[in-house]
């Protein structure tokens, strides 16, 4: 029988919000912001460097969205639990919701899950994390703030042994108008040179919903807190190993505040 409850008191709760009171129109969310494991699931009965890679986490960006905020004067929310607990990213029905398999590792506890298992990782990690992230664009709405979503995410250079050559992709879905402000800008710009990065300098190569697509099955925080609203949105993904080190976190973390400073404008006075 599956427990009644999922998290223990006295375990963290899903949602960390940084900037509250932040005023500017960007609105940042951070979906994989984070590895802990709920207590009861143990380790999911995969070893620990598992949760350090990719597949449990994405990394970087935590602390990239952090930084970001702070600059921005934004308001940030990011999900604590790691994305094998489930993925905040995705609705609760899609196949990988709570992934028996991420890239080539197996995640033994999420193997043969019972439909109130997957319930309590719903309601107990997923649920608060988007109501958190309604109420706020809602009080932004009553408030008569403009809004301007942005996803924060990182992808690994290398997926199932092939390399992955972009720095950053842009993913969209219905709408492209974010992207296709700040793509020339991203195209025209380099690896920033402060980044302590051995590609530093070097002219960025920028994906177009790569390496990813966009979608309402596959996606959850663009299409449903960002298009059913009516908001300006697009997803920020940036290679990891650019922003593994708190130097590259604070470096990419400033090149973006300059780039998303200089397309505001096209969106809100």
């Amino acid at each position: 029988m599956p427990p009644e409850t999922l998290l223990d008191p006295d375990e963290p709760a899903p949602v960390a919000i940084h900037v509250p009171d932040g005023r500017s129109p960007y609105f940042l969310t951070c979906d994989h912001g984070g590895r802990l494991l709920p207590r009861r699931l143990g380790d999911l009965g995969i070893p620990a460097f598992e949760l350090e890679r990719h597949i449990g986490w994405d990394i970087g960006a935590a602390g990239l969205t952090r930084q970001l905020a702070q600059r921005l004067d934004a308001t940030a929310i990011r999900q604590v639990y790691s994305r094998l607990v489930c993925d905040c990213n995705r609705p609760p029905e899609a196949p990988d919701f709570a992934t028996r398999i991420s890239e080539n590792t197996h995640i033994p506890g999420n193997r043969d899950l019972a439909p109130a298992e997957v319930a309590l990782r719903r309601e107990e990690i997923w649920r608060p994390y988007q109501e958190a992230i309604e109420r706020l664009l809602d009080d932004r709405k009553a408030a008569g703030r403009p809004t301007l979503l942005v996803a924060m995410h990182s992808f690994t250079p290398v997926y199932k042994g092939k390399a992955r050559p972009w720095h950053v992709g842009l993913l969209y879905n219905r709408d492209r108008r974010l992207a296709d402000a700040i793509r020339p800008l991203l195209q025209s710009a380099a690896v920033p040179a402060d980044s302590g990065h051995a590609e530093a300098g070097r002219l960025l190569v920028v994906g177009d919903n790569e390496p990813y697509r966009l979608s309402d099955e596959t996606d959850y925080t663009v299409p449903v807190h960002g298009e059913k609203r009516g908001l300006v949105s697009l997803e920020i993904e940036v290679r990891q190993d650019l922003i593994t080190t708190p130097q590259g976190q604070a470096a990419w973390a400033a090149f973006f505040d300059r780039l998303l400073r200089e397309v505001q404008g096209r969106f809100v006075n």
